[in-house]
């Protein structure tokens, strides 16, 4: 047996060097089966949440046939006494972009979108986005028309030119100078700020795929949570995935915490708006581990999941290759502490992007092969999908600040132990 130090083996190694606050040991065998990953990753996360290190916590693993993990621990709400369970629904935030785009993908393959045509064509307003050039005199932006149309393939790549406010004071000011709504109102609005580069140039993560989800809606005439219901939700099975929660989904939600500067969690009322104006296929979802799990499968078996033929094959090749070229994910420097912090999975490891996921380029210390997919959201929701060693995971908390200096750790825990366990 072996005995890690997470803040020493998995923190610093993966160059998180932030995350160095408190420490959590486990024990596992470099040679374990899965009677000893159950025993291993559940000793992990109960250690975590009885340490106060998180509030609750769901982590499930699957291979390309099953289940091969899958545990809860903690509290849904401190201070509350509910426990934290399997089927616990919570805001998955962005993890709703790489669903968004599969849905997009689906529509290519039958050729009602095209990722390499203006998007204009399919949502006029994109047709009039311009590019911010900085500042005048009075404190108004400078801007001017993009030097080539914003296509289907930059807004599912990141590399359109839009941002968010949470990770751009550039984007932060606009809003406040044009009187913009932050993203997460789900107004229309919302949407109305410019690029901080021109399509194809940088990689730069925003509220592309929002558009890519209006996109859907012209094409099929359906709000996006119906198109998604009918074409993913329902033939992957997935039965707890949605914009807008039920009662009996509320029963079994988690609420999300806010970290303070002493380390000290407390629950917070933060909730997306339950009528939106628009459902946002970058971060509106609901959901659950099992769940999210279905779609994992389902990018493992090339398109097919719950019996279906959900994507083509190539489809989903095409989705897992780089579709950047050169251009690297980059860190995301925070201008909203409250919300995220510094963030960069395996700083230094060179990444780029599909069409919906991150794929690292080299083996990570976790064990995640070259060319995996993941992502993540806000509230520290994370999963990865390792297409050649054929496994993939869920791991959810409801924290914020985003790369939070415990939850970022217990996951990348969490996934050493799944490799651990297959080797």
């Amino acid at each position: 047996m072996e005995r890690l130090s997470i803040n020493r083996r998995i923190f610093l190694k993966t160059g998180i060097a932030l995350l160095a606050s408190g420490v959590t040991t486990v024990m596992w065998s470099k040679n374990s089966n899965a009677g000893s990953l159950k025993e291993s990753v559940d000793m992990l996360l109960r250690s975590a949440a009885d340490a106060g290190d998180i509030p609750g916590v769901v982590a499930m693993a699957t291979n390309r046939d099953g289940m091969i993990y899958e545990g809860a621990f903690g509290q849904r709400i401190l201070g509350q006494n509910i426990a934290m369970t399997t089927n616990t629904v919570v805001w998955i935030a962005s993890m709703t972009k790489a669903l968004t785009s599969a849905a997009a993908m689906q529509l290519v393959e039958q050729g009602k979108l095209e990722l390499d045509s203006p998007a204009s064509r399919w949502v006029s307003d994109l047709a009039n986005v311009e590019v911010l050039e900085g500042w005048d005199a009075s404190g108004q932006p400078r801007t001017r028309a993009p030097k080539r149309p914003i296509t289907l393939r930059h807004l599912l790549t990141h590399t359109a030119g839009f941002s968010y406010e949470f990770w751009n004071a550039d984007i932060q000011r606009y809003q406040q100078v044009k009187n913009i709504p932050g993203i997460g109102t789900c107004q229309n609005a919302a949407l109305r700020t410019p690029l901080v580069a021109d399509p194809g140039e940088r990689w730069e993560y925003g509220i592309g795929i929002d558009w890519a989800g209006k996109m859907i809606e012209a094409v099929s005439g359906k709000r996006l949570g119906v198109y998604l219901q009918e074409n993913l939700f329902n033939p992957l099975g997935m039965k707890n995935t949605t914009f807008k929660i039920t009662p009996e989904m509320r029963e079994r939600l988690a609420k999300v915490h806010q970290r303070g500067s002493d380390g000290k969690l407390t629950p917070t009322d933060f909730a997306m708006p339950e009528e939106p104006e628009f459902e946002m296929g970058g971060g509106g979802l609901y959901s659950t581990a099992g769940d999210y799990l279905l779609f994992i499968r389902m990018i493992l078996n090339r398109g097919k999941g719950n019996g279906n033929q959900v994507l083509k094959p190539e489809t989903v090749d095409l989705m897992s290759r780089n579709a950047i070229g050169d251009l690297k994910v980059r860190m995301l420097k925070t201008v909203m502490p409250d919300l995220s912090n510094d963030a960069e999975f395996f700083p230094g490891m060179p990444k780029s992007w599909g069409l919906g996921f991150m794929i690292n380029e080299q083996t990570a210390p976790t064990g995640r092969s070259a060319g995996s997919l993941a992502w993540a959201g806000l509230a520290n929701t994370y999963f990865w999908i390792d297409p050649y060693k054929g496994i993939g995971g869920v791991y959810l908390t409801q924290v914020f600040p985003f790369a939070d200096t415990k939850s970022l750790p217990l996951f990348y825990a969490f996934e050493k132990a799944v490799y651990q366990s297959q080797a």
